[in-house]
């Protein structure tokens, strides 16, 4: 648990979701109001130092994913799972569209019995409202083993929106997640 930020008697709390590949991931939940801080990195491996090229073989069984620092005063976790089962298909397997392997799984790793409860049960509202067509296979289990991922990739998305994975597949997820999300974020 975090001190609190001036001028709130909240502590800080966090949050860690694997959607894929993290560009967009990071670059969405950086836009959310209440949203401190959100990090690219590695979770739920068993290497103790993973790299980008080590995780990509699928060898480390880490996930890529986003650690969301927010004010819970502001932001709530139940409105984070929200964002984050709108970011990404819950429902395939160890890949998120193009991008295949188990790094791409989507998971939710929890900081507290809490949010794991939290978690699973908006699981099962999801499944028995038949918002996806498909069976969603979202890993609940608690977070352990993260790195933060290498300096390049942290606002990768922002740094170079004419890459081409960022200009064809990041930039129109996020403008269908700003019009659909656009009570929860920052302003300007």
């Amino acid at each position: 648990m975090e001190a609190p930020i001036s001028g709130s008697s909240v502590p800080l709390e966090e949050a860690t979701f694997g959607a894929g590949c993290f560009w967009c991931i990071e670059t969405a939940f950086n836009q959310v109001r209440g949203v401190v801080h959100a990090e690219s990195g590695y979770s739920n491996g068993d290497h103790p130092s993973p790299t980008y090229e080590a995780v990509c073989t699928g060898q480390t069984g880490h996930a890529e994913v986003v650690r969301v620092r927010f004010d819970p005063a502001e932001i709530s976790y139940g409105q984070l799972l929200e964002v984050f089962f709108f970011l990404h298909d819950p429902t395939t397997l160890n890949r998120q569209g193009h991008d295949v392997g188990t790094q791409y799984r989507s998971g939710i790793y929890t900081h507290s019995a809490a949010q794991a409860e939290q978690a699973r049960r908006l699981i099962e509202q999801l499944e028995t409202d038949k918002v996806f067509a498909q069976p969603i296979v979202t890993e609940v289990q608690p977070v352990r083993n993260y790195h933060p991922a290498e300096a390049y990739h942290q606002g990768y998305a922002l740094r170079n929106p004419h890459q081409g994975y960022c200009a064809f597949v990041v930039a129109p997820k996020l403008a269908k997640f700003q019009h659909t999300f656009a009570s929860l974020l920052k302003a300007g």
